[in-house]
C-alpha cells in the first residue's frame, strides 16, 4: 500500500503554543481516515501543513511531494472542503461552476450538476439568496466534482441538517470513492462517520494518541457492561475509564484479553466516539 500522506517528526509552534509535537502518521491509498480531536488539539494545524498552508518542522510528503516546496504540483491531485469557505455574495451558481470548470482540469461539470439536482440549489440562484446549508451544499458540489487523488474534509457538513448530511456521506461512498482515492476528514459528528472510516487518528495537545485501522480496534480495546456482583473483580483488571449508563457501570480496557472479561458482563468493541471520550477522560485524569 503506497503512502498518500507521510508525516515524520511533524511539529509546529506558534508564539504561545506548541500546536504539533513530533507527529508521525501514514495515510495509505484508498483509505478513509478520521482525524479526531477536541477544539485546539491540533487538527486544523495538521491539515494546514498537509495542504501547504503553514510552515512546519519535520518531514511531510503528500502524494509524493513536499507541500512547502511543491505546493502547486501537489494541489493538482488534492481537493479541500473547509467549514469556513467563502463565495462572493453576487456570484450565481452557474457562474461558480463555470469558473471552477475553467481553472481546474480535473473538474467534471456533470458531477456537480448531478449533486446539486438533489438539493434546492438552482443554477440561477445568487449566493446571497442561499441559506447557510445551501451554500455548504454548493461548496460540496464544486469540490466533489474534482477528480482528485486526495480529498481533505474539515467539518464538511457543518450547518447541514441530518438528512442532507446522510445524503452527503452516502454520495461520498457510492459515487466518489474508489480504491485509488483517499479521504482525510475531521468532524465533531463522529457517530455519523465512524461507519465509513477505515482508520482513525486521535490527536490531543498536538500529539497523536491513537493511530489504528478500525478493524483492529477490537483486538486491543474492550467495552464491558459489568454485572454489579462482578464490579470489584473487573476493576481489579485496571480499566482505563469507567462511566455509568442507565444504572450500569461500563468499563473500558486496553490490552486485556476479552476472554478474561466475558464472564463479568457484556463485552464488546467500543464505538469510535465512546473510545475517543474514554481516552480523553484518561488524559485529563
Amino acid at each position: 500500500m503506497s503512502a498518500v500522506i507521510e508525516a515524520r517528526g511533524l511539529s509546529k509552534r506558534y508564539k504561545q503554543k506548541q500546536a504539533l509535537v513530533d507527529v508521525n502518521f501514514t495515510v495509505g491509498e484508498g483509505r478513509i481516515v478520521g482525524l479526531i480531536g477536541r477544539n485546539g488539539a491540533g487538527k486544523t494545524t495538521a491539515l494546514k501543513a498537509v495542504l501547504g498552508l503553514t510552515p512546519y518542522d519535520g518531514s511531510l510528503t503528500v502524494l509524493g511531494r513536499d507541500p512547502s516546496r511543491e505546493r502547486e504540483q501537489m494541489l493538482e491531485g488534492v481537493s479541500f472542503i473547509a467549514d469556513v469557505a467563502v463565495l462572493p455574495k453576487w456570484l450565481r451558481v452557474r457562474n461558480a461552476i463555470e469558473y471552477v470548470e475553467g481553472v481546474h482540469p480535473g473538474f467534471q461539470r456533470e458531477r456537480a450538476e448531478q449533486f446539486l439536482s438533489k438539493t434546492d440549489v438552482r443554477m440561477d440562484h445568487k449566493v446571497r439568496e442561499l441559506s447557510k446549508g445551501m451554500v455548504t451544499q454548493l461548496h460540496l458540489a464544486l469540490v466533489m466534482a474534482i477528480r482528485a487523488k486526495l480529498l481533505v474534509l474539515d467539518e464538511p457538513t457543518l450547518g447541514l441538517d441530518l438528512l442532507v448530511r446522510r445524503n452527503f456521506y452516502d454520495t461520498l461512498l457510492n459515487d466518489y470513492m474508489d480504491e485509488g482515492r483517499t479521504i482525510l476528514v475531521t468532524t465533531h459528528q463522529v457517530e455519523e462517520i465512524e461507519h465509513i472510516l477505515t482508520d482513525i487518528l486521535f490527536i490531543e495537545q498536538g500529539r497523536i494518541t491513537l493511530d489504528s485501522p478500525i478493524d483492529e480496534l477490537g483486538q486491543r480495546f474492550t467495552q464491558l457492561m459489568v454485572r454489579p456482583e462482578h464490579l470489584a473483580a473487573a476493576r481489579a483488571l485496571r480499566p482505563f475509564h469507567e462511566r455509568n449508563l442507565l444504572g450500569r457501570t461500563v468499563l473500558f480496557f486496553d490490552g486485556v484479553p476479552r476472554e478474561n472479561l466475558a464472564t463479568f458482563g457484556d463485552a464488546g468493541t467500543p464505538g469510535v466516539a465512546d473510545l475517543f471520550v474514554a481516552q480523553m477522560m484518561q488524559e485529563a485524569a
